[in-house]
């Protein structure tokens, strides 16, 4: 460090009770192999963390160094690691919802978000972010056996179509089974109450389901979904268009196939699926 700063060696040496000849075979000496594994799990976290948008924090990253690319690693040495490179995730965020009217459909989930097969619960809900052309609305639909987003759509409005297209797209997508009786869980907005809806879940064989009025937990795995945090917030987006594209590379080609998520184990939600469904055959 002194010497870094041009102060002469034979003045820093005896300053730091060092001898000089150490110094210099400091100097002369191969880097070791520790340095240089350190040097090349630094370059594979860097590489991780940029194809994660930057969201990934020490958990998922280790998970993909290890789950993903097969490097064998402790939790420990890639946070020590990441710290150095001033690599950091982000964090989560906090939303209070509106309280809305009283809900069509009854609670047929009380918090419990567990489901050990795919199609038995979906949960949905709506987000909107701004452009310099005016907001963008994006309705999800989420099945909660894989956290796979199984249906989405995108509009200008916060419209009744917004959230029936993308529930059309997660029944052409999944094809429920009657008797399958799939649970569709959402809030008390006036889109997943409208008409259209209804119908087209009933028509389906799908069971509408509403948490209480008030509660921040009722929906709280389509709460946790970090679209808003890992995308929108990040920049400001030009046009409507653009924010359509970046939306829809984050839903199919980040969330599903790339994304890890720590209640599926570290997986992505079409790796769990895959592991689930040799499981199940």
């Amino acid at each position: 460090m002194m010497a870094s700063e041009k102060l002469r060696v034979q003045l820093a040496c005896p300053v730091l009770g060092v001898a000089e000849s150490g110094y210099y075979d400091w100097r002369s000496r191969p880097p070791s192999a520790r340095s240089l594994r350190h040097a090349w799990l630094t370059e594979q976290i860097q590489a991780v963390h940029q194809a994660s948008f930057g969201t990934y924090g020490s958990r998922r990253v280790h998970a993909e160094l290890r789950l993903g690319l097969g490097i064998v690693v402790g939790h420990p040495g890639v946070e020590m690691l990441m710290r150095r490179a001033g690599l950091v995730g982000l964090p989560g965020r906090k939303r209070r919802r509106p309280i809305h009217d009283t809900p069509f459909a009854g609670d047929l989930v009380d918090r419990n978000f567990a489901r050990h097969r795919p199609n038995e619960l979906w949960v949905t809900d709506i987000t909107e972010h701004p452009t310099r052309e005016g907001k963008v609305y994006c309705a999800v639909v989420l099945d909660v056996h894989s956290r796979r987003v199984v249906g989405w759509s995108i509009d200008a409005s916060q419209t009744a179509a917004l959230a029936t297209n993308a529930l059309s797209m997660a029944i052409a997508n999944r094809s429920p089974r009657p008797q399958t009786a799939t649970v569709i869980h959402s809030d008390h907005g006036v889109q997943f109450t409208s008409w259209a809806f209804t119908r087209r879940a009933r028509e389906s064989g799908l069971v509408p389901s509403m948490g209480p009025i008030g509660n921040c937990y009722d929906n709280a795995v389509i709460e946790s979904f970090r679209v808003q945090t890992e995308l929108l917030n990040r920049r400001r987006w030009r046009t409507r268009l653009e924010l359509a594209n970046a939306l829809f590379e984050y839903l199919e080609i980040f969330h599903n196939r790339r994304r890890r998520h720590s209640a599926l184990g570290m997986l992505t939600p079409i790796e769990y699926e895959k592991l689930h469904a040799t499981a199940t055959a």
